[in-house]
């Protein structure tokens, strides 16, 4: 059932509008982005669905096609506390948006998403699409830094996840058939056309069968560990620092980390090695992409998996058997954990002629591995998508 199905289903009538808002996969710049990192983004023809309509009485009424339970609440007077359900990041929406313009007139709606849920930045993609239904029923024009940076708010001060710009930045800036390259230090960005002859490609989505929430999983220990480093090495190094909530990897040249990683505590020496590996990856990766060399880029994207796995160290048992078979198939270019890395899915560039074998072998291999997950696991090949329209 879609989106619009669903709302006239529910409402009796049909949705005065809909909108749509794509996933995104990151190949390059795992988890750099929290401390200002560059990153590579592409959006996906997959996302997240909404049919809405406005309630002028200034009630919003949520329901989910993935979620039971209908969420409401008043536009103007959303709950200051999260309330541990799926509705938290549209709640923490209205906080955020009404922090900068009252809000009068609520809404009616329903969310449907086209995939499983984890490591596509589902969570981003549904803070999107509604705030930008929020801001049509109350004749608000955000600009796309705006639509980002309360994107983020909702999730860092209402639900509680240490998230960076990288997925809403993705999901909003992504062109079909450019390379996202972005610096998160200035906000800046380049979007690098594939060329013309470069080989074909296509983005394999294979979901391990474990859904995720970052919001209780091991995501934010990481952040703040590669922060510790951050505050460390300034101390040693006699720079300056002031908040800790405000001290990062970017602060600090690579020549700093080389001087006294070996002062670090292993955890905190591993987690900035991942970081500064990453960034150096990110620049080649966009250099491959420019000059057409997808296999080279797809390199990287592997490079950038195994760095996840062994220094920043994230992935399940069944995320890291995901990343081997992969690493292993032929007509895959490279891939990495789609996402933080905690359960969710993984993402490949891969060669359009071996799509049928790919599939076969990833499933045959993966269940092998983890029959128990049969009826759960699944395939999905995506091409390169546009971001949200505002």
């Amino acid at each position: 059932m879609t989106a619009e199905q669903a709302f006239e289903k529910i409402y009796g009538r049909a949705p005065a509008y809909t909108a749509f808002t794509p996933y995104r996969v990151c190949p390059l710049g795992a988890h750099v982005d929290n401390h200002l990192g560059p990153i590579t983004g592409f959006a996906i023809d997959k996302g997240i669905h909404i049919a809405y309509g406005p309630k002028q009485n200034g009630v919003v009424e949520v329901h989910s096609l993935q979620f039971e339970g209908r969420a409401q609440w008043h536009v103007a007077t959303a709950p200051s506390e999260k309330q541990n359900d799926w509705a938290d990041h549209l709640r923490g929406v209205c906080i955020a948006l009404n922090d900068r313009y009252p809000l009068r007139v609520g809404l009616c709606a329903v969310l449907a998403g086209e995939l499983p849920i984890g490591g596509l930045s589902s969570s981003a993609a549904v803070i999107l699409t509604f705030l930008s239904a929020l801001c049509r029923m109350n004749g608000i024009s955000l600009t796309e830094r705006e639509m980002i940076t309360i994107s983020q708010e909702a999730e860092n001060r209402y639900v509680g996840v240490s998230c960076g710009k990288l997925d809403q930045s993705c999901e909003v800036y992504c062109k079909k058939d450019h390379l996202l390259y972005m610096d998160m230090l200035d906000d800046s960005y380049e979007l690098i056309p594939a060329t013309p002859d470069m080989k074909p490609y296509k983005i394999a989505i294979f979901f391990s069968g474990l859904e995720r929430s970052l919001a209780g999983s091991k995501y934010n220990m990481r952040v703040d560990e590669a922060r510790a480093a951050a505050y460390a090495l300034k101390a040693y190094a006699g720079v300056e620092y002031g908040k800790f909530r405000e001290t990062y990897l970017r602060d600090l040249p690579r020549e700093v980390f080389d001087t006294y990683a070996s002062r670090l505590p292993e955890p905190w020496e591993r987690r900035a090695r991942h970081y500064y590996n990453e960034c150096d990856r990110v620049r080649l990766g966009a250099e491959a992409w420019r000059r057409g060399d997808i296999e080279e880029f797809g390199r990287l994207s592997f490079a950038s998996g195994k760095s996840s796995i062994e220094l920043w160290e994230t992935g399940s048992p069944e995320l890291i058997a995901l990343y081997d078979i992969m690493t292993r198939t032929e007509g895959i270019y490279g891939g990495r954990f789609s996402g933080a890395g905690f359960k969710g899915c993984c993402m490949a560039l891969i060669d359009p002629a071996y799509e049928e074998s790919i599939c076969q072998t990833m499933e045959w291999e993966y269940l092998k591995q983890f029959p128990h997950l049969s009826g759960k696991y699944s395939a999905h090949i995506c091409a390169s998508a546009d971001g949200v329209k505002l």
